[in-house]
């Protein structure tokens, strides 16, 4: 019986390839597990030195943008070099394994052309370029002053676990970047907020500068506004290294910014040198980013940050400040619609105070002179800065004192200016027969007044008036009425309303009034007034009412026709309490004295 033929053996794996592999597998698991960019830059030189030897080591990071290498994380580097080493794909031994993809092992540097020296004294290199599904984003560099230190082993070893680290790094920019983004989504949203509170223009570019800066790094910056009658964007707001500076006007099309506000679109420009749109303000600009302010599709001024640096926008760059510029879009018309608010309020005010003035100027301030006989007194408490109460003693004839009181729809200064006309209806129709034969009564009057008011279609506004003519020889009031609230009368023992109903005035063509004569004689006294007096309410929505106003004249009846106003007045606002004053309030009293 022969022999079985036996398999050919397996060489066996030597103790240090076997220890290498085992460190290997926990060093990938160990780097992946690790997603703060800078927390697994620290980490990955401790690991590497589980699998090779070295006096100096660095991490390389490729700049998509300018395609340029950049040293991101450096052990045994002097300290000032890190920083400013910049190295393009294809330059220097990191280059070249990052141009090629492929691992460099060197093991005579000083005698190598492609070394660039960076760390004085290294003799031995191995560089493993960083590769994410395909792409370069970095290398590994390892140095050693020992000449002749690196075989092909180390270099794979180091490859495979480059493997790892190149996605440990993806993994740990994509965190990094997704929680940027969050940072900067919730700083956009405490912008927003910041920016909708500020009211005041000037204050509100001034901090739009301050917030820009928290998200975007910028050297120059500017706000432009669109003035749209000119088509010309003026600056604004302006900074330039942290000092404010103007710059001339663009006009709409013209440069960068002209474009941005023309077209409606962002212009990021990398280097503004061959751009034959840039025109050149400020020194040394090598890239510009302009971003309009758009307001639903209405451009209302452009953003334009500048750099000296090439290419120093970035598409996230643009993302944000297009997110905030809208946002600025929405705070700078606010701003503006409220000093346009403001500047009105203020030209309103000043008219306002001046037409109260008139309105008061046309109100009686004292008895008409030669009366005798007869107190007369009269109060007007606007319930906004102008009234449609309005009321005048009038004096046609030696012996005859007219008292009109009224009171006209609505409130502010539509309501003033009917008034206003009203008024001079009254004393335009009564001295009427100090030029003519006519002796025009009450009733005419207030018939004459509809027409004209009429005629002049002041729809849907009104007038309510009540008209007395007291003739001091007859002894006799003649009182006629378009729907103001009953004239008061209180004589000897007797106290209640003359009843004169009325149409308003202007509501209906044709309107014809009544009026009635009371007699009067010494200490009678007459109560006028409008129905904000009567209808005015307290806490529990009772109405202060005719009644009271006959109780309150009645418990001063002795007194002067000035207390008897201001004790109604003092009733009705008691009565009243702590509640705004709902219409405007008139009260007249004419007391018979002799």
């Amino acid at each position: 019986m022969s022999d079985p033929i036996s398999a050919p053996a397996t060489p066996p794996v030597r103790a240090t390839d076997r220890q290498r592999l085992a460190t290997l597998f926990d060093l990938g698991r160990q780097v992946t597990q690790v997603l703060d960019l800078d927390a697994l830059l620290a980490r990955i030189p401790d690991l590497i030195r589980r699998l090779v030897e070295f006096d100096a080591f660095s991490v390389y990071l490729l700049d998509q943008r300018t395609k340029s290498l950049r040293i991101a994380y450096s052990v045994g580097y002097p300290a000032d070099r890190p920083s400013s080493v910049r190295l393009g794909v294809g330059e220097g031994l990191v280059g070249t394994a990052v141009a090629d993809g492929e691992v460099v092992v060197a093991n005579d540097l000083q005698h190598d052309p492609r070394y660039v020296a960076i760390v004085p004294g290294m003799a031995s290199e191995v560089v493993v370029p960083l590769l994410y599904k395909s792409r370069p984003i970095g290398a590994l560099n390892i140095l050693s002053s020992q000449p002749g230190l690196y075989d092909d082993d180390d270099g794979e070893i180091v490859r495979q676990f480059g493997v790892h680290v190149a996605v440990a790094l993806e993994n740990a920019r994509l965190f990094e970047r997704e929680k940027r983004d969050a940072d900067t989504f919730e700083t956009l949203a405490e912008i927003g907020r910041d920016m909708a509170s500020i009211l005041d223009l000037d204050l509100l570019l001034e901090r739009l500068a301050q917030l820009v800066k928290r998200v975007i790094s910028y050297r120059t910056f500017g706000v432009l506004l669109l003035d749209e009658r000119q088509q010309e964007l003026v600056m604004a707001f302006g900074l330039q290294y942290g000092a404010r500076v103007r710059l001339p006007k663009v006009k709409v099309g013209d440069g960068l910014v002209g474009y941005a506000a023309l077209h409606k679109t962002p212009v990021n420009v990398p280097d503004v040198t061959v751009d034959p749109r840039y025109i050149r303000v400020v020194d040394d600009v090598r890239s510009e980013l302009a971003i309009p302010m758009l307001l639903k599709d209405r451009c209302v001024g452009v953003f334009d940050l500048e750099s000296p640096e090439h290419d120093a926008f970035t598409k996230r760059d643009v993302e944000i400040l297009e997110l905030l510029a809208s946002q600025a879009a929405v705070a700078i018309e606010n701003a503006r619609l409220y000093q346009a608010v403001s500047a009105n309020e203020k030209r309103l005010e000043t008219e306002v105070r001046f037409a109260r003035r008139v309105q008061t100027a046309l109100l009686p301030t004292a008895l008409p002179r030669r009366m005798r006989g007869i107190d007369v007194s009269a109060r007007f408490e606007p319930a906004r800065e102008l009234a449609g109460d309005f009321y005048d003693f009038l004096l046609p004839e030696s012996h005859t004192l007219v008292i009109a009181v009224g009171d006209v729809s609505g409130k502010g200064v539509p309501a003033a200016l009917y008034s206003a006309m009203a008024g001079e209806l009254v004393r335009s129709r009564t001295f009427r027969r100090r030029y003519t034969r006519v002796n025009t009564t009450p009733a005419q009057v207030l018939g004459v007044m509809n027409t004209i008011l009429r005629e002049r279609q002041l729809e849907p506004s009104f007038c309510t008036l009540c008209y007395a003519a007291f003739d001091l020889k007859r002894r006799v009031v003649t009182v006629s009425n378009s729907g103001l609230p009953y004239p008061l009368r209180i004589s000897g023992g007797e106290a209640g309303p003359v009843v004169v109903p009325g149409i308003p005035l202007g509501a209906l063509d044709g309107s014809e009034y009544d009026e009635v004569v009371v007699p009067f004689e010494a200490g009678d006294v007459f109560v006028f007034c409008t129905d904000g007096v009567s209808e005015s309410t307290n806490a529990s929505d009772e109405d202060f009412g005719t009644e009271r106003i006959l109780r309150a004249a009645v418990e001063v009846r002795d007194h002067t026709a000035r207390q008897i106003v201001d004790h109604v007045l003092t009733t009705e606002a008691s009565f009243r309490g702590d509640r705004m004053a709902a219409d405007d309030i008139t009260v007249a009293v004419v007391k018979i004295t002799a």
